[in-house]
């Protein structure tokens, strides 16, 4: 076995083996605030059309992006300079598209982090500053105002014959660019109860975040509150005489233990492969092969004989090599991670080989997950 080899599949067993060290169990205790996030408490996005002014002759070109010399010409007007009659051929503006989260409970006058992203044919927006911007939600309302340097990581180098690029050039991000100039119409204390929605909706969950919410709503308020809807939402009443923030300052905290369906996510263009804890193999043989053809080209070159008044010509020689590699057949029985694990490595084949192999084993009927290809 190749040293690449061995390297993978001991780094898939470390991987792998780390997540059955606590045992087979795939239960772990996580705080409510860590897998559930509250319905009122959601993000808004925010959209935004400007420009990028400073760039080292990386800019549009007018004659190709016509919107952006209609976007420099009305900037200038708003600004009182006249342009009628004349023509721009700089090369140092962009038109941008602007993208930003506006966070939950957010206040005017706070700052958040605004995205660029060019819209003509720019080739940079390194060291460009974004002009200001006015970012609208979807009821068409402006909550914020975009401006300041634009941060590239990418960059582009190139001369007459060559060119270097690194990262993307025609993207970049302008910390704390974007001020929130409004704020969400609706009030965290205006809800009657709280709306817990779980990032991995799982019913087995739901009703154990119920349960110890209850639990601790026994003690402290004399009666349950929580009750799950589904395997993703779980609502919470509020009591009487308690604060709302407070109520749900308490409710994150508590300790939860969480569940997680069996499954096998593989990725097949990276070579990926991520085995959930509560996966079973039954006990199946697999025997794995690997088919090598190789085909090599060595044209001859036919020179004619003295005097022959014949020419040269040229004849072609194919070599064709086929190898089959084949192993033993080994017996995989997965009753826990680790020993699911242990019988992949002992085929000794290399990850790709493994997710044909976890493949096979599906269509079986023997994988007890779900197998989930990307």
């Amino acid at each position: 076995m190749s040293l690449l080899r061995k390297g993978a599949l001991a780094l898939l067993s470390l991987f792998l083996g780390l997540a059955c060290a606590s045992g087979a169990s795939a239960a772990t205790a996580s705080r409510i605030k860590d897998i559930a996030s509250l319905q009122s408490g959601r993000d808004n996005q925010l959209i935004g059309y400007g420009l990028v002014v400073g760039l080292q002759g990386t800019g549009d070109s007018l004659r190709s992006s016509p919107f952006t010399e209609q976007s420099l010409r009305a900037m200038l007007q708003n600004l009182g300079i006249s342009t009628q009659g004349g023509q721009s051929n700089a090369k140092n503006i962009a038109a941008v598209m602007v993208t930003a989260t506006l966070p939950p409970f957010a206040s005017p006058g706070s700052r958040i982090d605004a995205t660029v992203s060019s819209l003509g044919d720019a080739s940079s927006l390194r060291g460009g500053t974004l002009v200001m911007t006015s970012l609208t939600g979807a009821d068409g309302q402006i909550y914020a105002v975009s401006q300041g340097s634009v941060i590239v990581s990418g960059f582009n180098a190139q001369g007459q014959a060559a060119s270097v690029t690194e990262g993307v050039t025609t993207s970049g991000r302008v910390p704390n660019g974007a001020i929130i100039e409004r704020e969400l119409p609706s009030k965290f204390k205006d809800s009657v109860n709280l709306v817990l929605q779980l990032r991995n909706p799982d019913f087995t969950t739901a009703i154990r975040i119920s349960e110890t919410v209850n639990a601790y709503a026994g003690s402290r308020y004399g009666g349950p509150i929580a009750e799950a809807r589904d395997s993703q939402e779980v609502v919470v009443q509020k009591p009487r005489q308690a604060d709302l923030a407070r109520l749900m300052a308490e409710i994150e905290n508590l300790v939860v233990e969480t569940d997680s369906p069996a499954k096998v996510v593989i990725n097949e263009r990276t070579g990926t492969i991520v085995i959930g804890a509560e996966v079973r193999v039954s006990k199946v043989a697999v025997s794995y092969g690997t088919l090598t053809v190789q085909v090599t080209e060595t044209p001859q070159i036919i020179q004619p004989l003295p005097f022959s008044n014949g020419k040269t010509a040229v004849q072609p020689q194919t070599d064709i090599l086929a190898q089959k590699d084949g192993g033993p057949i080994a017996i995989v029985d997965g009753p826990d991670l680790r020993t699911l694990v242990s019988g992949l490595n002992n085929i000794g084949v290399k990850p790709d080989g493994i997710i044909a192999i976890l493949q096979g084993i599906k269509s079986a009927g023997a994988l007890q997950a779900e197998l989930v290809l990307q």
